[in-house]
């Protein structure tokens, strides 16, 4: 194995496959960080060129931008409120409050080294147990599922700690617009108010944008600040930050990017799953969770760190049980079987040098995006010298394009428009547009396994032994008490706490 993986790193540093590398990641990084443009049709428009290419370089070129392209969404994230990827939502709850503080930089850079930190463990993992890893994806059935998605829910009480009743309010809203389209087991239509373009259900990426991107042009518009926020480049702001993350962050990087690992191993579960669960833990086991949502810089690391480490994750069933792990790592798959090369346990053994030389190209790609990343920050990081009335005009514009370019359909871009105005006037009154913008991301995947697990309760003769006898459902289901009753528990705590320190005032 070890000659094996230093070939890896030879064929990494042949010139031409690691100038694909560095090309791959500055093209991941654009493609991320536009509203609408998502990491599967950035890979997916690049398979055709790898046809021209060795199997060894295309793939690490697929690679690159795979990585690049889930740490991209974090920097319009940060700067404009705008999840350039479902996986970054979470990375808006405290990346943009730091760049409205004047520290864009700090969030920037924050957000960089944990999402190198992040695909480097998920590729360890993916280098070193891959095989037990694939064991435990093929553990997780429709309950499983359903029972992971319930407790990704739960983080709303945490999340909306202090208005827990909006914050449930807004999930459960974002959860029944979910429900519009095909039913996934009935295949009956629903609340489709007849129009063909609805029967396929309202798109995330449309409502996405319209909630954090459309609305936050009308708060620009509204405002009377002529900049988004103040900012003056500092030198050496990656080291600075690099520094400050390894002291207190050391334990809060390592289980995100393990979180990130585990969630993305599991088919259909993805980046924003992750990104939210770790957001919830980093807030749960901090001394100063009440910093969350202000700009704790802790909140920008648990994010980032958990959805680039799923890449990693998502490539094990992948190459292991021939069962792509994301809609990215399929396109890839699809890449490797253009080329006659069929993914399972055989490619380690057939093709050793493609499967070690793609994964080692992985770790020393998340090494070099530090290096990118940093320099391209200093140029994006100045959109905040741009007038707001300039900035405002380029996010209706790539919101629309985004928008459309999902399907094709000028009604994706009247969901876009809908949802930031729903975005828009529910902050007004308190509601929670990140509770909402969860319900509506793991809504569908609630209700398909909820139907399944049904489905199947119902050929075994038992509801409760679907949903409630398998270790993995008791794990996660006690895992949701928890996650629910913290805040409250916390409060008390916090409260008796308070008063004991009056009492002895």
């Amino acid at each position: 194995m070890i000659q094996v993986i230093l070939t890896g790193f030879a064929n990494s540093f042949i010139p031409f496959n690691f100038f694909l590398i560095i090309a791959g990641l500055i093209g991941g990084i654009v493609i991320g960080a536009l509203p609408g443009l998502t990491a599967t049709m950035g890979v997916a428009l690049m398979v055709p060129v790898t046809f021209a290419m060795n199997p060894i370089s295309g793939l690490i070129m697929l690679g690159a931008i795979y990585s690049g392209a889930i740490y991209g969404g974090s920097n319009s994230a940060i700067l404009i409120n705008t999840p350039g990827t479902p996986s970054s939502v979470a990375t808006t709850f405290d990346g943009y409050p730091m760049c409205l503080k004047g520290d864009a930089e700090g969030a920037l850079n924050a957000s960089l080294i944990a999402s190198a930190f992040g695909g480097v463990i998920g590729t360890l993992f993916l280098l070193f147990l891959a095989a037990p890893m694939a064991q435990l994806a093929l553990k997780f059935g429709a309950a499983e599922f359903f029972w992971l998605c319930i407790f990704g829910l739960s983080t709303i009480a945490a999340m909306s700690q202090g208005n827990v009743v909006k914050g449930l309010i807004s999930g459960a809203l974002g959860m029944l617009i979910s429900t519009i389209g095909l039913d996934p087991i009935e295949g009956a239509r629903r609340f489709t108010l007849g129009t063909y373009s609805l029967v396929q259900g309202i798109e995330v990426i449309p409502a996405m944008i319209g909630l954090f991107s459309f609305s936050q042009v009308i708060i620009l518009v509204g405002s009377k600040n002529k900049f988004i926020a103040e900012y003056k480049g500092k030198k050496g702001a990656t080291l600075r930050v690099a520094k400050i993350l390894l002291k207190k962050t050391k334990v809060n990087l390592m289980r995100s990017s393990i979180i990130g690992t585990i969630v993305g191993i599991l088919p259909g579960a993805g980046g924003e799953i992750a990104s939210i669960i770790s957001y919830n833990e980093a807030k749960r086991w901090d001394k100063n969770r009440a910093n969350f949502g202000t700009g704790a810089i802790e909140g920008v690391v648990a994010s980032e760190a958990a959805n680039n480490a799923t890449i990693g994750g998502s490539l094990i069933p992948m190459l292991t049980l021939g069962i792509p792990g994301s809609a990215v790592a399929a396109v890839i798959m699809g890449a490797l079987l253009a080329h006659g090369i069929q993914p399972g346990f055989k490619i380690f053994t057939n093709n050793p040098d493609l499967a070690y030389s793609f994964i080692i190209s992985m770790i020393v790609g998340n090494i070099v995006m530090v290096f990118v990343g940093a320099l391209l920050i200093k140029g994006t990081a100045k959109v905040l010298n741009v007038p707001t009335s300039y900035i405002g005009v380029a996010i209706v514009s790539l919101s629309i394009i985004g928008s459309y370019a999902i399907r094709n359909s000028i009604v994706d871009v009247m969901v876009m428009i809908f949802f930031g105005l729903v975005g828009y006037f529910g902050g007004k009154i308190g509601f929670d547009t990140g509770a909402m913008a969860l319900g509506i991301i793991l809504g569908p995947i609630v209700e398909d396994n909820l139907g399944r697990s049904i489905s199947i309760a119902g050929a075994e003769g038992s509801v409760f032994k679907v949903f409630f006898t398998h270790p993995i459902s008791l794990l996660l289901i006690i895992l949701t008490v928890v996650s629910v009753m913290t805040p409250a528990v916390m409060a008390k705590y916090h409260a008796k706490k308070g008063a004991a320190a009056n009492d002895k005032a």
